[in-house]
Protein backbone atom coordinates (compact mmCIF):
# COMPACT_ATOMS: atom_id res chain seq x y z
CA UNK A 1 0.00 0.00 0.00
CA UNK A 2 2.71 2.40 0.72
CA UNK A 3 3.91 1.98 -2.47
CA UNK A 4 0.46 2.91 -4.08
CA UNK A 5 0.55 6.12 -2.29
CA UNK A 6 3.35 7.47 -3.90
CA UNK A 7 2.26 6.55 -7.74
CA UNK A 8 1.72 9.80 -9.57
CA UNK A 9 0.72 11.09 -12.87
CA UNK A 10 2.86 11.91 -15.84
CA UNK A 11 0.69 14.69 -17.40
CA UNK A 12 1.48 16.69 -20.73
CA UNK A 13 -1.10 19.81 -22.04
CA UNK A 14 0.12 19.83 -25.26
CA UNK A 15 -1.48 22.94 -27.85
CA UNK A 16 -1.07 22.75 -31.26
CA UNK A 17 2.24 24.37 -31.51
CA UNK A 18 3.91 23.72 -28.50
CA UNK A 19 3.97 22.30 -24.69
CA UNK A 20 2.14 24.22 -22.15
CA UNK A 21 2.98 22.10 -19.08
CA UNK A 22 4.48 18.79 -18.25
CA UNK A 23 5.14 16.96 -15.29
CA UNK A 24 3.91 14.92 -12.23
CA UNK A 25 0.49 15.19 -11.00
CA UNK A 26 -1.62 13.57 -7.86
CA UNK A 27 -4.99 14.44 -9.93
CA UNK A 28 -6.17 15.90 -13.34
CA UNK A 29 -9.60 16.76 -13.95
CA UNK A 30 -11.42 17.26 -17.20
CA UNK A 31 -14.61 17.78 -18.42
CA UNK A 32 -15.45 15.19 -21.39
CA UNK A 33 -18.46 14.76 -23.54
CA UNK A 34 -19.41 11.88 -20.96
CA UNK A 35 -18.82 14.38 -18.48
CA UNK A 36 -16.76 15.36 -15.25
CA UNK A 37 -13.45 13.19 -15.10
CA UNK A 38 -10.84 12.86 -12.51
CA UNK A 39 -8.21 10.99 -12.63
CA UNK A 40 -5.89 9.52 -10.00
CA UNK A 41 -3.19 7.46 -10.48
CA UNK A 42 -4.50 3.38 -11.49
CA UNK A 43 -7.09 5.00 -13.51
CA UNK A 44 -8.28 2.93 -16.28
CA UNK A 45 -7.48 3.61 -20.00
CA UNK A 46 -9.51 6.27 -20.96
CA UNK A 47 -10.19 8.27 -24.42
CA UNK A 48 -12.06 11.14 -24.66
CA UNK A 49 -13.42 14.66 -26.44
CA UNK A 50 -12.74 17.44 -24.14
CA UNK A 51 -15.62 20.26 -23.80
CA UNK A 52 -16.18 22.56 -20.76
CA UNK A 53 -12.69 24.84 -21.08
CA UNK A 54 -10.81 24.18 -18.44
CA UNK A 55 -8.48 21.46 -16.95
CA UNK A 56 -7.23 21.26 -13.19
CA UNK A 57 -4.07 19.62 -12.02
CA UNK A 58 -2.95 19.21 -8.54
CA UNK A 59 0.96 18.54 -8.96
CA UNK A 60 3.05 16.36 -6.57
CA UNK A 61 4.29 19.49 -4.89
CA UNK A 62 0.54 20.46 -4.60
CA UNK A 63 0.82 23.50 -6.64
CA UNK A 64 -2.80 23.93 -8.34
CA UNK A 65 -3.19 25.59 -11.92
CA UNK A 66 -6.09 25.72 -14.49
CA UNK A 67 -5.20 25.33 -18.22
CA UNK A 68 -7.93 26.91 -21.01
CA UNK A 69 -8.39 24.53 -23.57
CA UNK A 70 -11.59 24.71 -24.98
CA UNK A 71 -11.57 21.33 -27.34
CA UNK A 72 -9.06 18.52 -27.63
CA UNK A 73 -8.59 15.21 -26.55
CA UNK A 74 -7.75 13.43 -23.41
CA UNK A 75 -5.69 9.78 -23.33
CA UNK A 76 -5.05 8.18 -20.22
CA UNK A 77 -2.94 4.85 -20.05
CA UNK A 78 -0.53 3.22 -17.48
CA UNK A 79 -0.46 6.35 -15.62
CA UNK A 80 0.32 8.72 -18.32
CA UNK A 81 -2.04 11.65 -18.84
CA UNK A 82 -2.24 13.27 -22.54
CA UNK A 83 -3.85 15.99 -23.29
CA UNK A 84 -3.90 17.33 -26.68
CA UNK A 85 -5.94 20.69 -27.69
CA UNK A 86 -5.57 23.24 -30.95
CA UNK A 87 -5.52 26.12 -28.27
CA UNK A 88 -4.48 25.74 -24.60
CA UNK A 89 -3.15 28.25 -22.35
CA UNK A 90 -2.36 28.30 -18.47
CA UNK A 91 -4.81 30.51 -16.72
CA UNK A 92 -2.29 31.90 -14.83
CA UNK A 93 -1.11 33.28 -17.84
CA UNK A 94 -4.50 35.23 -18.68
CA UNK A 95 -4.96 38.53 -18.15
CA UNK A 96 -9.07 38.34 -16.66
CA UNK A 97 -10.04 41.40 -17.99
CA UNK A 98 -8.36 41.38 -21.49
CA UNK A 99 -10.41 37.94 -21.56
CA UNK A 100 -13.81 39.08 -21.04
CA UNK A 101 -13.51 41.78 -22.99
CA UNK A 102 -12.28 39.18 -25.93
CA UNK A 103 -15.58 37.12 -24.86
CA UNK A 104 -17.83 40.52 -24.82
CA UNK A 105 -16.76 40.95 -28.18
CA UNK A 106 -16.88 37.28 -29.96
CA UNK A 107 -20.76 37.14 -28.25
CA UNK A 108 -21.10 40.48 -30.48
CA UNK A 109 -19.91 39.68 -33.60
CA UNK A 110 -21.82 36.82 -34.11
CA UNK A 111 -25.35 36.07 -34.30
CA UNK A 112 -27.35 33.44 -31.32
CA UNK A 113 -26.43 30.38 -33.75
CA UNK A 114 -22.72 31.50 -33.61
CA UNK A 115 -22.75 31.07 -29.63
CA UNK A 116 -20.90 27.78 -29.55
CA UNK A 117 -18.43 29.25 -32.41
CA UNK A 118 -14.58 28.39 -31.62
CA UNK A 119 -13.92 31.57 -31.03
CA UNK A 120 -16.65 32.04 -28.30
CA UNK A 121 -15.53 28.41 -26.80
CA UNK A 122 -12.22 29.72 -26.32
CA UNK A 123 -12.94 33.03 -24.99
CA UNK A 124 -15.12 31.39 -22.67
CA UNK A 125 -12.44 28.76 -21.95
CA UNK A 126 -9.95 31.51 -20.99
CA UNK A 127 -12.40 33.68 -19.14
CA UNK A 128 -13.31 30.53 -16.82
CA UNK A 129 -9.73 29.76 -16.19
CA UNK A 130 -8.33 32.98 -15.51
CA UNK A 131 -11.38 33.31 -12.72
CA UNK A 132 -10.20 30.37 -11.25
CA UNK A 133 -6.76 31.05 -11.23
CA UNK A 134 -7.22 34.52 -9.67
Amino acid sequence: MADEAAKHLEVALVAAERTVWQGQARIVIARTTDGDVGILPGHAPLLGLLQGGTVQVRTVDDEYFVAAAPDGFISVANDRVSILAENAEMGHDIDLEEARRELEEALATGSETDADSDEVRLAEARVRAAEKTA
